[in-house]
């Protein structure tokens, strides 16, 4: 059993009085709010400090009579909102009293009319040269980030932007953009991009070619991830060991570890291997589940001259948990430290999750008190970890102990702390808590991402709580969060779940219209629905979306095999 940590707060829920010394300094008092706000964890009363929208949220359900609260964000055009500019915490009459508040409207501005012209280049270019902005790199990164997930968008503000006399593009610039189309799979205007770059001296580098090869590895393209290795001599790039250890780690985990080996035999004579490349190729045959090949690498990598590490032997261990061989895991974690190679934190972090997995909680906890015996300090990610395993094991007074000793052991919460304890206060049904959780997110450094809202939509939509969900759509639109192809489809089938039908193909066509291709599973669902609700020409409508997101698909494969 962990050691109960004291600290200075009386706990009304445990009935318990501890002391600490506390220090001035925000980050610690952010972290005693958040061991009070877990305190609450077990009991579920609605607080006076949550917002009204929140607070009332239950007495609305699926049936409120206005229809007119669930809007996508923007402005009330073709896709736009009636809701307008909201704080999810805070004053919500007034959301520009920050140092900000510029460049927050210039980045509304500039959604406003991204969203109303999603097919016209020609229209954006005229709204945004009326809008009477300052172009900043602050301001450009901001809306590159909101769009990611939207590459039309991006790119027809990354060229509006490029055109103006008083702004250029920097190679920071150049590379989420490229990033933002190899994601979207849009090849051929990735690679106009990247001719564009190579014009202007060093903007090319290892970070550019390393999205690329990334990307194209993503979408199993591996021959085209090994090309573009080929084609860096061609942008003034070398073909080094950090070159070469890039292409080998896309092509590993992407599970193309013997694509990985042909290419690092062709490659070692031309380029000399390091320690690195080595541990690239054991990690690889691991992930591949080919245990022999990777322990043979492993011999070849002292025959290069170079000692097998912690993370040679930390890849071995990881694949030996993902068996559920404990008791071979066991024996490594001795054998490493007879060898004068203990195991790390990121080892013991790797075996602990594994046995949580496996629902071995108590020797999870074993392997804990393990690694302090060994001298190795845990780090804010295994008590992450641990948060999680005693979470979903529903052991809430071992994880408020956890809590407790991974704040006054000196590891502050990080946004991987706040999106595990809100996974968990949704995975129970604590509505309250995860949203008093979003709120220490929004009062401290960390900023809420995808994976924060993700649990908190799942577990709205199947509430039925319409009102909250769309306040926590509009929060995240603000935030530059940038919904993607998982996001559209949870939030589809939570509306059809409620028979939100007209917004759910609103959702249906804001995912087309930003060149994402909607599963089939999903389209067929809102087909479904239409047609029990008689509702013929959204289905008919609905129809036409798909076809064109299927016939882009089509035409973006015919050009990538052209390349």
């Amino acid at each position: 059993m962990l050691p109960r940590i004291r600290f200075l707060m009386s706990s009304r829920c445990f009935g318990l009085q501890r002391r600490i010394q506390v220090d001035d300094s925000v980050v610690y008092r952010l972290n005693l709010l958040l061991v009070n706000r877990f305190n609450g964890f077990s009991s579920w009363s609605v607080s006076s400090d949550l917002p009204d929208w929140f607070k009332y949220a239950g007495d609305q359900g699926a049936n409120d009579s206005n229809d007119d609260f669930f809007v996508l964000p923007g402005d009330d055009g073709k896709l736009g909102g009636r809701i307008g500019r909201l704080r999810v915490f805070g004053n919500e009459t007034d959301s520009r009293t920050t140092l900000q508040s510029g460049l927050d409207d210039y980045v509304e501005k500039i959604s406003r009319v991204l969203r109303r012209n999603l097919d016209s280049h020609e229209a954006t270019v005229r709204d945004l040269d009326g809008c009477g902005i300052d172009i900043s790199k602050e301001l450009v990164d901001r809306v590159l980030k909101r769009f990611s997930n939207d590459w039309k968008s991006a790119l027809s503000f990354f060229r509006w932007v490029g055109s103006q006399r008083n702004y250029s593009h920097d190679a920071d610039s150049y590379n989420a953009m490229v990033d933002i189309l190899g994601k979207m799979k849009q090849f051929d205007e990735m690679w106009d991009l990247v001719e564009e770059m190579n014009q202007q001296s060093g903007f090319i580098s290892l970070v550019t070619m390393s999205k690329i090869m990334r990307r194209y590895a993503g979408v199993r393209k591996w021959r085209r991830a090994v090309d573009a290795f080929n084609e860096m001599e061609r942008f003034g790039l070398k073909k080094d060991t950090a070159a070469m250890n890039v292409l080998l780690d896309t092509l590993c985990k992407e599970r193309r570890v013997e694509r990985a080996r042909e290419v690092f035999l062709e490659l070692k004579s031309k380029i000399q291997p390091d320690a690195h490349t080595f541990n690239i190729l054991i990690h690889g045959w691991c992930k591949a589940q080919r245990l022999d090949e990777a322990e043979w690498t492993m011999e070849e990598m002292g025959r290069h001259g170079f000692r097998p590490c912690v993370v040679s032997y930390t890849s071995i261990v990881e694949e030996y948990c993902r068996m559920k061989n404990f008791q071979k895991v066991d024996s490594l974690l001795d054998e490493m430290q007879a060898k004068g190679c203990p195991p790390n934190v990121v080892t013991y972090t790797i075996v602990m999750h594994a046995l949580g997995k496996a629902k071995e909680t108590d020797s999870a906890l074993q392997i804990f008190e393990r690694m302090k015996r060994n001298g190795c300090s845990p780090d804010t990610s295994f008590f992450n970890s641990l948060l999680y395993i005693m979470g979903r094991a529903g052991r809430q007074e071992d994880a408020r102990r956890v809590l407790d000793e991974m704040i006054n052991s000196g590891n502050s919460p990080n946004i991987t702390t706040y999106n595990t304890l809100i996974s968990i206060a949704c995975l129970h049904s604590q509505e309250e808590y995860a949203i008093k959780l979003l709120q220490t997110m929004e009062r401290s450094s960390c900023k809420p991402d995808l994976q924060t809202y993700a649990p908190l939509l799942k577990l709205f939509c199947w509430r039925k709580w319409m009102k909250v969900l769309a306040y926590l759509i509009h929060d995240m639109h603000e935030k530059d969060i940038s919904l993607d192809l998982g996001t559209y489809t949870l939030l589809i089938r939570g509306l059809c779940g409620v028979k939100k039908l007209t917004h759910a193909c609103l959702f249906f066509e804001e995912m087309v219209l930003k060149g994402h291709v909607p599963k089939y599973r999903t389209y067929q669902l809102l087909m479904e629905e239409l047609d029990k609700n008689g509702m013929w020409k959204k289905k008919e409508i609905i129809q036409q979306w798909m076809a064109q997101a299927e016939g882009k698909k089509k035409l973006g494969c015919s050009r990538v095999q052209g390349i």
